[in-house]
Formats: C-alpha cells, sequence, structure tokens
C-alpha cells in the first residue's frame, strides 16, 4: 500500500531535516569529552524528529501517523531541553542559542499544526 504522503514534499519534514544539520554543526564546536555526551545526545534527538515524520508518512492510517508525530513532538522537546542545557552550561553560546531555539519552536508548531491538519482530514 502507497502512501498518501511522500515525507520528501512535507514542508515539516524538510525544515526539521534541516534543524537537525543545523544541530550537527553546533554541536561539531562542543569540546572533544562531549562527543559520548551532550553531542550524542542532541544529534540523536534532532534526527529522530525528521525520522519519525519519515516513518510515520508510510503508516496505512492516520492514526498511526499521528502516534509517529507524537513521538517526533516529544524528540523536538528533549532536544530543546538539552539545548537550554548547552546553554548553561557554556556549550552553546546565547546568540547560537537563541537561533537554535527559535528554529526548534518553528518545526514543533509546524509539527502540531500538521497534526491538526491530520486529525481533522484523516486519510
Amino acid at each position: 500500500m502507497k502512501s498518501k504522503h511522500n515525507f520528501k514534499n512535507l514542508k515539516v519534514w524538510q525544515k526539521s531535516v534541516d534543524l537537525a544539520v543545523k544541530v550537527y554543526h553546533l554541536t561539531n564546536e562542543f569540546p572533544s569529552d562531549e562527543k559520548f555526551g551532550m553531542t550524542s545526545q542532541m544529534r540523536r534527538a534532532s534526527v529522530s524528529i525528521p525520522s519519525n515524520i519519515a516513518e510515520g508518512s508510510a503508516k496505512s492510517t492516520s492514526k498511526a501517523f499521528l502516534n509517529s508525530l507524537d513521538i517526533s513532538i516529544g524528540e523536538s522537546y528533549e532536544l530543546e531541553t538539552q539545548a537550554i542545557i548547552a546553554n548553561k552550561v557554556g556549550l552553546l553560546e546565547t546568540e547560537k542559542f537563541s537561533q537554535l531555539n527559535s528554529d526548534i519552536s518553528e518545526v514543533q508548531k509546524m509539527i502540531n499544526g500538521f497534526k491538526s491538519k491530520l486529525d481533522t482530514n484523516p486519510f
């Protein structure tokens, strides 16, 4: 069964991929002793956001897709928390943190908007 949604065409997926790429670039600047700590955690969470959107697009029901979007939104809040901690401990300077936080917030709004659309117009 072919999915109604081609994940590559979803703006929310595209924006969340851009967010993951940004996280990779920002965490490249973290100290090497954070490789298995904050760097790994932030990268994993950021990659999980578009990955779960892509996985959800292959589901055969809207309910299953919504579940994957719930996981994506949860990962985005995890990433937001990690960014806050990285800023507070001095790994992420305030200007870069503010921009990252803004990007995370935008992705969260897009996911929630997509969830609402999918909830009212199931496939």
